[in-house]
Parts: structure tokens; C-alpha cells; sequence
């Protein structure tokens, strides 16, 4: 029977943490692998099974000025169902966020006034709570396989480590917000170092970038602890880091509810 590892990464994704299985053949045939392929093992790189972890999100402006939140996060069905619950400041605390469908349904519960709120559907591309993040770039989905051409390139070296490079080109009839994404995705545990994504109305106008670090074994999962976006037309940028994570965990879909957002 052939062995396998487990890895994770923490980007794109409402709790930006994911895991999966890469079997060790693949490793000994990298340079064999397809763009379609490698991308394939990536996105279920990006959906672990379960998920309850407690992270901190740093907003810095072009000023040097800092905001921090903390917050409580659970995601289960591979990423489909993603919920996060501030826990600080205290401005925010018990607002939570519910993202459902890959993110395509999103709720905001706000505690003072008791009320669930339904976001419509372009708030995809809103910023979380002024983060450098949109709700896009958090929700789990198989959104680089269904939204875009895969090319893969010369391999490269990122961050110290020898990676895949693909590139991806949005469908003609994709509603995706980048025209175009750059990844590099570390060819040992398949998870994604550096990715650079470019405005929906410019493919050669990069928007943002993604950068991990930090990269530990959680639960035999390589879990990338923190994860940083760079806004590069704001000159902005967001971090995300990891308190506590565990995937050993079996989260009621009631959670994942109108009812479990108020609880």
C-alpha cells in the first residue's frame, strides 16, 4: 500500500490554514507533473477536513499605523462551511462571520443589535474588515481549477526553497477578481510560498501579494503559521497568525447556522 504525507497551508481561506494527502510517488516524479496536476494537489492542499484554531489579523496602513484583531475560527466539510468569531477588541467582540459554498454565501451577525445579516453576492471582493484580505481571498474553493487556465513555468527558487511556478489566466467566462495569479508552491509539502495576483482589469498590474513563513508540524500537518498580504497599490499590508490550531476535531453543522452564529 503506498504511504502518505500530510500538509497544510494558511492563505485565501477565511482561517487561512489547510491541509492534505500527497502521495510519495508524485514526489519522485515532480518533474513529470502537469500544471492541471500540481494545481489539483494544491487545492486539496487548501481544504482540510475539519478545522478549530484561534488567530490574530494585523492591519498596518501606509502610515505604519496598526489594528489588531483576534479571533476564534472553524471550518469543516473541506472548507465549505468557514466561520470565524471575533474575540477582540472589544468594539467587535461576538461579531461573526459565516461563509458557506465556497464563500458564495456569506452572513455577518453583529451582538449589539441582535441581527444576521445576508451580504450580497459581489461582497466577495470586500475587504475584512478593512484587511488587506477580501472574503475572497479567505474562502476555501476549488476556485484556480474552475476560474482559470493553468500554465506551468520554469521551476524557481522562493523563500530559500526550490518550487513549482504556475501561472493562471482567468476564463473568459469566469467572475473571478484577478485577471491573473503567479504561485510558487514549495515542491517538498506542495504549499504555496508566494502568490502574486493581478487586477481584474490589468494582467499586468499586480495587486497584491502573498507571503508564508513559518512553517510547522501540527498534528503531523505542516501547518505555515503566519501568512502576510501585501497590498501593493495601497501600500498597505495584513498579517495573519496562528495562536492555536487543531485539526483533531468534530464541529456540529448546526455551528454553521444562523442559530450557531448568535451562540
Amino acid at each position: 500500500m503506498m504511504s502518505h504525507r500530510k500538509y497544510t497551508l494558511s492563505m485565501i481561506f477565511l482561517i487561512a490554514v489547510f491541509a492534505a494527502t500527497l502521495p510519495l510517488g508524485q514526489l519522485n516524479a515532480q518533474e513529470e507533473l502537469t500544471a492541471d496536476e500540481i494545481l489539483k494537489t494544491l487545492t486539496e492542499t487548501m481544504n482540510p477536513e475539519q478545522s478549530h484554531g484561534t488567530m490574530t489579523m494585523t492591519i498596518v496602513t501606509s502610515t505604519g499605523q496598526e489594528r489588531t484583531f483576534k479571533y476564534e475560527t472553524f471550518s469543516k466539510d473541506k472548507g465549505d462551511k468557514s466561520l470565524m468569531k471575533y474575540m477582540e477588541p472589544q468594539r467587535v467582540k461576538g461579531q461573526t462571520i459565516l461563509m458557506l459554498n465556497d464563500a458564495n454565501d456569506i452572513w455577518t451577525y453583529f451582538p449589539r443589535t441582535k441581527r444576521v445579516r445576508k451580504l450580497a453576492t459581489h461582497a466577495k471582493k470586500q475587504k475584512v474588515e478593512g484587511s488587506d484580505f477580501s472574503y475572497e481571498d479567505m474562502g476555501a474553493s476549488d476556485a484556480f481549477i474552475e476560474e482559470y487556465n493553468a500554465l506551468r513555468l520554469d521551476d524557481e527558487n522562493k523563500e530559500g526553497r526550490s518550487c513549482f511556478k504556475i501561472e493562471l489566466t482567468r476564463k473568459a467566462e469566469s467572475n473571478a477578481s484577478y485577471a491573473r495569479v503567479m504561485l510558487w508552491i514549495d515542491k517538498e509539502n506542495f504549499i504555496p510560498l508566494v502568490v502574486d495576483y493581478y487586477h481584474e482589469d490589468d494582467p499586468q498590474l499586480r495587486e497584491k501579494q502573498l507571503v508564508c513563513h513559518d512553517v510547522q508540524l501540527i498534528e503531523g500537518i505542516y501547518t505555515p503559521m503566519d501568512c502576510t498580504m501585501y497590498n501593493k497599490l495601497d501600500n498597505t499590508y495584513t498579517s495573519m497568525k496562528i495562536i492555536e490550531i487543531t485539526y483533531q476535531v468534530d464541529l456540529s453543522d448546526d455551528l454553521f447556522t444562523e442559530m450557531g452564529m448568535q451562540r
